[in-house]
């Protein structure tokens, strides 16, 4: 175990916060993790406790206003990545380390006035921290997400560590441990609306919705009228069946009759799927499946493109989709999970998913729409530049949860009840 000091540049509050992954310099959790801890520690005092990588910089020397206490993860539980990253072996031990550190610095007179786990953001991990009597927020929380029926046959074969996620559900009414992490939090953050259905009959304390990902700042206008060429479309993201690249590139058989092209970036196991759609469909001069990119060429992309279309319908959260926001995309989405919920009726189309057909006609409905309608274009993208920027911005996460905490512990401190949403 190593600690590093303590700092901050506010005296609001001492926040604990957990985040068994915490890197700067990785992906996914580990990366929203770090964004979290160190924002937050230009407002409050920060105690981090989390783990690190063989090989990689650990989080107390990236992030040196935050005192942070870390363990090394058990050796071999990143041989299998994907199966690593869905059920988190090295969970048990960590919770286990971090509950025993929070009782021992408690029974020693130390005071953490909120305790915040912002990570896993699955639903199927109990907090070391509840039952502790530090006032506890969880999230945001979510994933947990069911693909429609009718798509499953495309998915194909689903592995079965994969398969373990169908018992979530189960686990959330069934599991002692989980269901005290939810009902004995002062608040639970979920990402999207659909999180306060999976959560069921738990008797929460509070509830309230807010986005795991953001956007750091949006970037200069980009001025997109009297373009002269085909108007492009673009989807971005890691090419799993689930992200709608099939979807897209199906409805641009519906769209032959106009000047309208489709970049596909990212790479993944369904990449080689698309590749034979695109042949196969005889669509090889109208879409182009670039496959895994670096960060500027992605920005690069954003800037050339017109049109943002990712019809994912098993999307928790959707990052890309505030990228396209930021850039001043008009969208295309389906309206399920945190893109749904990210986006507004000014600045995207929503759409259902209720069959492959059926998504790659109204995928095709929406892009004829927007492709004919310059204007109605650059509108939305107007608007989509003003939504992220006014809800979406990291600065605006780190208000709302500054908010939230303050909430929290003024209600505990007075024996109150928890504040509505």
């Amino acid at each position: 175990m190593v600690v590093n000091g303590s700092a901050g540049s506010s005296s609001v509050a001492h926040v604990l916060l957990v985040a068994p992954a915490c890197d700067g310099e990785d992906v996914g959790e580990s990366w929203l993790a770090y964004q979290w801890a160190h924002l937050l520690s230009q407002r409050f005092h920060v105690t981090l406790l989390s783990t690190y990588k063989k090989g990689h910089v650990p989080p107390s020397r990236q992030l040196p206003a935050v005192r942070v206490v870390e363990w090394a993860e058990p050796p071999l539980v990143h041989r299998a990545e994907r199966l690593n990253s869905l059920l988190q072996p090295a969970y048990v031990p960590f919770y286990v380390r971090a509950r025993r550190y929070v009782r021992r610095r408690l029974a020693a007179g130390d005071r953490f006035d909120v305790a915040h786990q912002v990570t896993p953001v699955a639903l199927r991990y109990p907090s070391p921290v509840v039952g502790l009597g530090v006032p506890l927020v969880v999230g945001p929380v979510g994933g947990s997400l069911e693909s429609p029926p009718a798509f499953a046959l495309e998915e194909g074969a689903t592995p079965w560590y994969q398969r373990l996620r169908g018992l979530d559900r189960f686990r959330l009414r069934r599991d002692p441990l989980l269901r005290a992490t939810y009902e004995g939090a002062d608040c639970v953050v979920g990402i999207a609306p659909y999180v306060r259905e999976l959560l069921g009959d738990l008797r929460l304390r509070r509830f309230e919705e807010l986005g795991d990902v953001a956007v750091h700042a949006v970037p200069p206008l980009n001025d997109r009228s009297g373009r002269p060429g085909p108007v492009r479309l673009l989807h971005v993201g890691r090419l799993v069946r689930t992200k709608g690249a099939r979807d897209v590139i199906r409805a641009m058989t519906l769209l032959r009759d106009l000047p309208v092209v489709l970049d596909v970036v990212g790479d993944g196991p369904d990449r080689a799927a698309c590749a034979d759609l695109v042949r196969d469909l005889g669509l090889e001069d109208r879409v182009l499946v670039h496959g895994a990119v670096s960060r500027a060429e992605v920005d690069h992309f954003y800037e050339r493109a017109d049109v943002f279309v990712f019809p994912s319908y098993r999307e928790p959260g959707g990052a890309v989709v505030l990228e396209a926001m930021a850039h001043g995309l008009p969208l295309v989405v389906c309206g399920r999970g945190g893109p749904g919920a990210n986006v507004s009726d000014a600045c995207a189309v929503r759409l259902p998913a209720e069959s492959p057909a059926q998504l790659a006609r109204d995928v095709a409905t929406a892009v004829r729409r927007l492709v004919t309608d310059p204007g109605l274009r650059l509108r939305m993208g107007d608007a989509a530049r003003e939504h992220v920027a006014a809800t979406h911005l990291w600065d605006r996460r780190i208000e709302r949860m500054t908010d939230l905490y303050e909430q929290v512990a003024a209600s505990r401190a007075t024996g109150a009840g928890p504040v509505p949403g």
